[in-house]
Formats: C-alpha cells, sequence, structure tokens
C-alpha cells in the first residue's frame, strides 16, 4: 500500500475524523510528501516544507515550517511511513473485508503512541485509522468515505495562494 501511495501522482480522501473534541470531515489531497487539507474551520497547504493554515472564522493564516514531529499528527502519508522507524508492527484480522496493522511506539514520548490503519484485503486502499496520540486517553477515528489514487496535481496546488483570500492576515510564525 505504501509503494502505491508514493507511485501515485496523487491521491484524494474524503474522511470523517472523530475525536474526543468531537466529529469532522473533511478532503485531503496528497502528493508526495505534500498535501492540501480541507474541513469546515480551516484549510491547510504543505509543500514539503512549509504550512499555511488558513482559518476560515478569523480569515487568517498562520504559516510555518512545521517539525516532522508536528507533520505526524497530521500528515497521512507519515503514518502509513511510521513502521519503518521506532514503531513495532502487529498484523491483525479486522473483518472478512480488511485488516489491520498496529503500529505502537517504542519510544514512549512520540506524539503518536498507537496507530491501526485498517486495509481493504481486495483493493490494498486505506478504510479507516485509529490515532492515538501521547496524553490522550481517547483514541481519534478516520474513516475514510472516498479514495483516488489517479489523481493529478501541480506543485503549486500545496502552496497558499494570497490572491484567492486578499483579506486574510497572514502571520508568519517562521
Amino acid at each position: 500500500m505504501v509503494a502505491s501511495f508514493a507511485k501515485s501522482g496523487g491521491v484524494e480522501m474524503a474522511f470523517t475524523a472523530t475525536s474526543p473534541e468531537g466529529e469532522t470531515e473533511g478532503v485531503i489531497r496528497l502528493k508526495g510528501e505534500k498535501f492540501m487539507l480541507e474541513t469546515d474551520e480551516a484549510l491547510t497547504w504543505f509543500d514539503g516544507r512549509t504550512q499555511w493554515s488558513y482559518l476560515l472564522s478569523s480569515d487568517e493564516v498562520n504559516v510555518s515550517e512545521p517539525t516532522p514531529e508536528e507533520l505526524q499528527s497530521i500528515h497521512p502519508y507519515s503514518w502509513l511511513s511510521m513502521y519503518k522507524q521506532g514503531y513495532a508492527l502487529k498484523l491483525e484480522s479486522a473483518d472478512a473485508t480488511s485488516y489491520g496493522i498496529t503500529m505502537t511506539a517504542m519510544d514512549k514520548m512520540s506524539t503518536l503512541q498507537r496507530v491501526t490503519l485498517y486495509v481493504d484485503r481486495v483493493t490494498e486502499q486505506p478504510r479507516r485509522l485509529s490515532l492515538l496520540i501521547q496524553g490522550s486517553s481517547e483514541p481519534t477515528e478516520i474513516v475514510v468515505r472516498k479514495y483516488r489514487s489517479d489523481c493529478s496535481y501541480p506543485d503549486s496546488f500545496f502552496v497558499f495562494d494570497k490572491k484567492k483570500y486578499p483579506t486574510a492576515e497572514v502571520i508568519d510564525l517562521r
């Protein structure tokens, strides 16, 4: 699954995320390490180095250069590649149509303590994720409602365009 994601020109996932804070629906578009995330509250662009988070309620954009640890809490590609370092893996049978892969942090100080990824047995596409963040007693559950891997995005798609949001206040946190 990780290899097919890396080879694709782009991926689009519509999702519903449920956490202790509530429920959010959104769409994330990915190309390699770049992403554009849309929810009812915010739009976030990440070009591989710089992240722009546009808050709809306040018409402001926060600009930052997130650390790998900060990206780990928001970027799905980082969840898929966590198995490479610092996580113990366990394959689980979820049901007749999917299987689960649980990645548990070996370092108790890791931001993401446990991630379980449920994958369709036939298509090998993600169906659901369960994320347990350090300090939280309840996991965040993300259900993938729609998944497309045949998308093509120019690199400019992953960069905030000030012309589209002329009244937004830009706050540079770098």
